[in-house]
């Protein structure tokens, strides 16, 4: 289980008021297997339900461009482990057209590709203090703060609390 980075990702890429701030959006899956060309299309699949019929990163990258031109979009890369420069001035190279008005999340279990981006500070997620895990689990499980109103079911949340390590995810 994981902190948290995708889920957080996902909560603000699925904010109402967020999405009403940008005209698309992109989620993008990008893991290990990292492919500038892939991450290229799949970012032209979502912004316009499209894909040119090329490998020439070039023509992606003129497409994009025209995109960005035109658009505001929010651009989650999610699992982002690469931490190549030169690929990650690739494929932010026709990202930097709607700079100003567009936005990347990336999610990143890496700590140099947080560097490498050179943009804004990385927002480390850290595990959860043992009492916010209880508060979580009462919250998941009971629907409230606590376990004052069930004091039987206060040692087993504790057990479960110890055995998921201040991982939210494990939690719920």
């Amino acid at each position: 289980f994981g902190v948290g980075k995708t889920t957080l990702a996902q909560l603000v890429y699925n904010d109402e008021k967020v999405a009403g701030f940008f005209d698309s959006k992109a989620w993008i899956y990008v893991s290990e297997d990292f492919d500038v060309i892939k991450v290229m299309k799949a970012i032209l699949q979502s912004v316009n339900g499209g894909v040119p019929d090329t490998n020439d990163l070039n023509l992606l990258h003129i497409k994009l461009k025209e995109e960005l031109s035109v658009k505001k979009i929010l651009f989650v890369l999610d699992d982002f482990w690469h931490d190549n420069y030169v690929d990650w001035t690739s494929l932010i190279l026709p990202l930097e057209v709607g700079k100003s008005r567009s936005k990347i999340i990336i999610t990143t279990r890496n700590q140099n590709v947080a560097k490498m981006t050179g943009t804004l500070p990385a927002y480390q997620l850290k595990e959860l203090a043992y009492d916010d895990c209880l508060s979580v689990l009462a919250h998941h499980s009971l629907g409230r703060e606590n376990f004052d109103g069930h004091p039987h079911l206060n040692d087993i949340g504790k057990e479960i609390v110890k055995k998921c390590k201040g991982l939210p995810l494990a939690l719920s």
